[in-house]
């Protein structure tokens, strides 16, 4: 692992928003399903808004901007680079906490909760509440590099965040997954127990 921290911003390319939305925009569209249910698999009505709000209404630069008031980084772990969040929370004595996303998920999922949870009076909620959070994006999601060979299931990922959290300081941490990242929380609290204070589930 490299004990080398690299801060990162989000800025997608406008050539690659204008060859997405050009891509969408020349779709060819299958016929219509024979029923008026999903028994037949997507409705065509509903693909079609779907990929129209991906061309026309979708503001990327909204998100991106969003996205970049957070403190974003990326370091190389098992020869892998690793994209993830961080945000300190201001109150002193803040438990440290890892936020791991699912298949297909990512750290957007995160941007409503981060600031209760690492500043909660701020919300009306108690100081005591406080978490420092590590978001990391999954090997092949968001801005983390995408593996060149097999093997990158849950344990290997959990082994990863291990030393993650020990990069950034974490002594004693605890570990929230959703969907897939349940899995990958639960392993961390396997493979870390000495470190772990304790593991949330979503679902269990």
């Amino acid at each position: 692992m490299s004990d080398e921290v690299t801060p990162f911003r989000i800025q997608i390319p406008e050539t690659d928003l204008s060859d997405l939305r050009a891509r969408l925009e020349r779709t060819r569209w299958p016929e219509a399903e024979t029923v008026d249910d999903w028994s037949q698999g997507v409705p065509l009505t509903y693909m079609q808004g779907l990929c129209r709000y991906w061309a026309e209404g979708c503001n990327w630069r909204a998100t991106e901007a969003r996205l970049n008031a957070m403190p974003h980084f990326r370091t190389e772990i098992d020869g892998l680079a690793i994209h993830y969040i961080h945000v300190r929370s201001p109150q002193t004595g803040a438990l440290p906490f890892t936020v791991t996303h699912g298949w297909p998920g990512s750290i957007i999922e995160f941007l409503k909760v981060i600031g209760p949870l690492t500043d909660p009076t701020t919300y009306g909620g108690n100081a005591v509440d406080a978490f420092h959070l590590v978001c990391p994006s999954l090997p092949g999601y968001g801005f983390s590099d995408t593996p060149a060979e097999p093997g990158w299931g849950v344990e290997r990922i959990a082994r990863a965040w291990i030393p993650l959290m020990a990069l950034l300081g974490y002594d004693r941490y605890g570990a929230q997954g959703g969907d897939r990242g349940t899995s990958i929380s639960t392993s961390i609290g396997q493979q870390d127990a000495e470190h772990v204070a304790g593991i949330h589930l979503k679902p269990p």
